[in-house]
């Protein structure tokens, strides 16, 4: 076969497409682009009077959207335009890497990041998918890589959960540095130490780290309750509420470890442990324990019968 033989072939279906009518007409951006084009080959002068015919047609068409409050859907508009392009120009995300994650699902991690089908790697700035990303309280850092043509990767550093606290009735999860996780969790943390109070929530790490180092003492807290925002009182699984210092709490640990040894002072009927005055241990009797000891205490000589 010829090539003349090929291409009258060819301008025959073109001829006949015509004939059919299924030719389409270039739509008026086609058109309007077109003249543009023509525009900018003709004369130095011309085609400054075109440049600010354009720039007159955008300032107007801006000028328009903002005082119609259009704003975010010309900018929405814009942005989906500039995609487009640039996935026609093969920038396109054909690959999106997630790592770091444990609790969080690869397409939550996307769609936090402001990544659709549509998008395209051109348009994307790293900076805002970072804080998009670490809005989410449960990533404590994020970074972002763009890797031209078409790849993108995405490594999360999630919050861990690490203790429960209560405020107003409601416990929540929280992180090491007091972020809130989760609202009205469930049962499967209640292994997590639980801390109460205003301001409770900033201050657990260094209380659990505390108790960390005392295991017979921290094995007895049901809750550490922070008061007026300065320092600890330990709520016993036996009910005792153990009053620390505000300053060097860890001096008093020693000291009730020391007594809960040589004289079992926790298994005793008590309410309260106070240790907030350094030479001093103060405690309080339960009413029970109070009404047998004033029992036992033998009368004066000289009371009444």
């Amino acid at each position: 076969m010829n090539r003349g033989a090929s291409f009258t072939r060819a301008a025959g279906r073109r001829h006949a497409s015509l004939a059919s009518g299924e030719y389409a007409p270039p739509s008026r951006l086609t058109l309007l682009l077109r003249r543009v084009f023509v525009r900018l080959s003709e004369p130095p002068l011309r085609r400054l009077g075109l440049s600010l015919f354009l720039l007159l047609f955008i300032g107007t068409g801006t000028y328009g959207a903002v005082r119609g409050g259009h704003v975010d859907a010309l900018v929405t508009t814009a942005h989906e335009t500039g995609d487009a392009i640039a996935r026609g120009f093969g920038l396109g995300i054909v690959h999106a890497e997630v790592r770091g994650m444990r609790v969080l699902g690869r397409d939550e991690i996307l769609a936090r990041a402001g990544i659709t089908d549509n998008s395209s790697l051109l348009l994307l700035n790293p900076d805002t998918m970072r804080d998009a990303l670490k809005a989410e309280p449960r990533i404590a850092e994020a970074t972002v890589r763009k890797l031209y043509p078409d790849r993108l990767e995405i490594v999360i550093e999630e919050r861990e959960p690490f203790a429960r606290w209560q405020r107003g009735g409601k416990v929540h999860l929280i992180a090491r540095d007091g972020t809130v996780l989760a609202s009205d969790i469930e049962n499967r943390v209640a292994e997590l130490p639980l801390v109460v109070g205003i301001g409770a929530e900033k201050n657990a790490a260094g209380l659990i780290d505390l108790m960390g180092r005392f295991p017979s003492i921290n094995d007895e807290v049901r809750a550490g309750i922070f008061i007026a925002e300065r320092r600890w009182n330990l709520r016993l699984k036996n009910g005792i509420d153990v009053q620390l210092p505000e300053e060097d709490p860890a001096l008093a640990l020693e000291r009730l470890v020391q007594l809960d040894r040589s004289r079992e002072l926790l298994s005793r009927d008590l309410t309260t442990i106070d240790l907030r005055v350094p030479d001093r241990v103060s405690v309080t009797l339960s009413s029970e324990a109070a009404e047998a000891q004033k029992q036992k205490t033998p009368k004066r000589k000289g009371a009444d019968s």
